[in-house]
């Protein structure tokens, strides 16, 4: 049976969690719940994290897992429904209110084939401004041979609430030059970049400038080839139909905060979402989970 450890740590001015499971090592902020590092000892990190990350309170960090959430991205981007949950939506910071909010970590569950990790966030006990709704989350986080990520939302309210969200994923990758997502074909994606156009994937996906793109009604499995490391990120994803990936390129790196000018080449996001069409409808009393399972396996 593998072994399993646990250790506080404070880096700067966060409360982290460092997890190990056999070979395996996650990093994780209780700020935000968010997972920063993930990598297997002598591999390359599976999850990237910036080499200029700042650990500050009310600040996000570069890299990781953010969890975005009630809403993704500008919220003026997205569906009026969304954007009535907010008072003031015109200056909503973006990709929601819960990244830079200390969770309450509930339970560490060290099983015999795992390590499980059970960060909360209530929005009763914690008021988010200009968001005026009661909701409970939890992120459940469980290390074995795999990273498996849930999101549990749930309305504690008594009236309907409308949510997107993401886990904000960003991957480490020898060099996105010589990258490709598997999987998209046939999808629908909305350019970002060119108006905001729909257009349609055909094979895979290769990068060769400034990337950002929703892609609709996305398939369970995708799959990042990294021919360099000689290795494939397996991504399952489910309570998802929409994914957004980034890459900032050259250009946008050198405006970019806790980013080096070369760090575009390195990184890859894949954002498991529920955007656009796939936004979250909960009624009173209602449970939602979106969650992604990573591995990786050699070529």
């Amino acid at each position: 049976m593998a072994r399993s450890h646990v250790e506080r740590l404070e880096l700067d001015e966060l409360t982290c969690w460092r997890v190990r499971y056999g070979a395996s090592e996650l990093l994780i902020s209780q700020q935000g719940a968010q997972i920063l590092s993930y990598q297997e000892d002598d591999q390359p990190p599976l999850i990237w994290l910036s080499e200029q990350a700042a650990y500050r309170r009310g600040q996000g960090v570069r890299g990781g897992v953010p969890v975005c959430w009630p809403w993704f991205g500008n919220l003026q981007r997205n569906p009026q429904a969304v954007q009535d949950m907010h008072a003031q939506p015109a200056t909503a910071p973006a990709h929601g209110l819960v990244r830079s909010m200390d969770w309450q970590l509930q339970d560490i569950d060290s099983q015999e084939h795992g390590i499980c990790l059970d960060f909360a966030f209530n929005t009763r006990n914690q008021p988010l401004t200009d968001w005026p709704h009661a909701a409970e989350l939890h992120l459940r986080i469980r290390l074995d041979e795999r990273l498996h990520i849930e999101l549990h939302s749930h309305n504690l309210g008594d009236t309907p609430l409308a949510i997107s969200q993401a886990l904000h994923s960003y991957f480490a990758v020898s060099d996105i030059r010589h990258v490709s997502v598997e999987g998209l074909h046939g999808c629908r994606y909305l350019e970002t970049l060119e108006d905001w156009q729909t257009r349609q994937q055909y094979g895979a996906l290769d990068f060769s400038g400034e990337t950002d793109r929703i892609y609709l009604d996305t398939p369970a499995q995708l799959s990042i080839l990294d021919r360099a490391w000689q290795r494939r990120i397996q991504l399952h994803s489910s309570g998802s139909k929409s994914a957004v990936l980034w890459n900032p390129w050259i250009d946008k790196a050198q405006r970019l905060s806790q980013f080096t000018a070369d760090a575009w080449q390195g990184m890859l996001c894949i954002e498991h979402a529920n955007v656009m069409d796939d936004i979250c409808l909960l009624a009173a009393g209602e449970q939602r989970q979106l969650s992604v399972t990573i591995s990786s396996q050699p070529l």
